[in-house]
């Protein structure tokens, strides 16, 4: 009788640069040994979309194999926003970001719920729900993966209730989370606890979580900054990243560093040390 051993091969990836043409994020992910990579489609900075070249779009999409894609939203867009003006131009970068990935091949798409600038969190989280609900009238499978955030200043999702709570207000299976390491920690939740996260996904469920951020922690439990550290060289730690790993269903994810670069450790070695960490 032959004995036939499955080999488990988890996806594990930083953000990479698409400078060069969108397809060159494939080369760059492979060469640190990545499984899986996330990228901006579009400027990061700005709210212009600019057009891609339709043989980077072909070259991307036949490249799109072994590697796990998710695309994060840019920066400028605030679906928390008050602002009728600011809003609006947000719902509209959700919809034309939720386009690209879907012509890419891309079924993820991350991003950050913003500010409620002073307006209150529940009004905050109000805006967030009907713009999540108009950008998934797009006739897509693409998934929009809501980001918790660190708890700071005016930002809205820093509460895992608050996720579970969209959840249920928008009632679409497209809608998921993307839970950054970080910020959990920043937000006072400590992720080392196997309790602690017993009871954050017996609130959001494990299903709901299709990506996870892996980052350490500039600063203490609680702190609310959003200061990202590498793996190691943070308050959560090797150790605390060992117990996180290893819990449950968290392996099976999407694995994406945001960590610096060129400072503790170099990004292949550190893509190595979660793969060692996760086997």
């Amino acid at each position: 009788m032959q004995l036939l051993l499955l080999v488990y091969m988890p996806f594990i990836g930083r953000h990479v640069s698409i400078a060069g043409g969108i397809e060159s994020s494939f080369s760059r992910a492979e060469e640190l040994g990545c499984t899986a990579m996330q990228i901006f489609v579009t400027n990061p900075r700005g709210w212009r979309l600019s057009a891609i070249p339709s043989a980077s779009e072909e070259a991307f999409r036949k490249k799109a194999t072994g590697i796990v894609s998710v695309a994060h939203m840019p920066y400028l867009p605030n679906i928390a926003s008050p602002n009728r003006e600011t809003f609006a131009k947000s719902v509209r970068s959700l919809f034309e970001n939720m386009e690209r990935c879907d012509k890419l091949g891309i079924g993820y798409l991350v991003t950050h719920m913003g500010s409620h600038l002073g307006s209150g969190k529940e009004k905050g989280l109000e805006n967030v729900a009907k713009a999540v609900s108009a950008a998934l009238e797009v006739d897509t499978e693409v998934r929009i993966l809501l980001e918790n955030e660190a708890g700071h200043n005016n930002s809205v999702g820093d509460r895992i209730e608050d996720l579970a709570g969209l959840a249920e207000r928008i009632k679409d299976r497209r809608l998921g989370f993307c839970l950054d390491t970080c910020h959990l920690f920043a937000a006072g939740y400590d992720i080392a606890d196997h309790g602690v996260l017993d009871d954050i996904f017996s609130v959001l469920g494990m299903d709901r979580v299709h990506v996870l951020h892996i980052n350490d922690a500039k600063r203490e439990l609680g702190s609310h900054l959003d200061r990202h550290e590498n793996i190691g060289y943070g308050h959560i730690g090797v150790e605390g990243f060992r117990r996180f790993l290893g819990y449950r269903n968290i392996a099976s994810k999407t694995l994406i560093l945001e960590t610096p670069v060129g400072n503790s450790i170099g990004e292949a070695e550190e893509i190595a040390l979660v793969k060692g960490l996760v086997s």
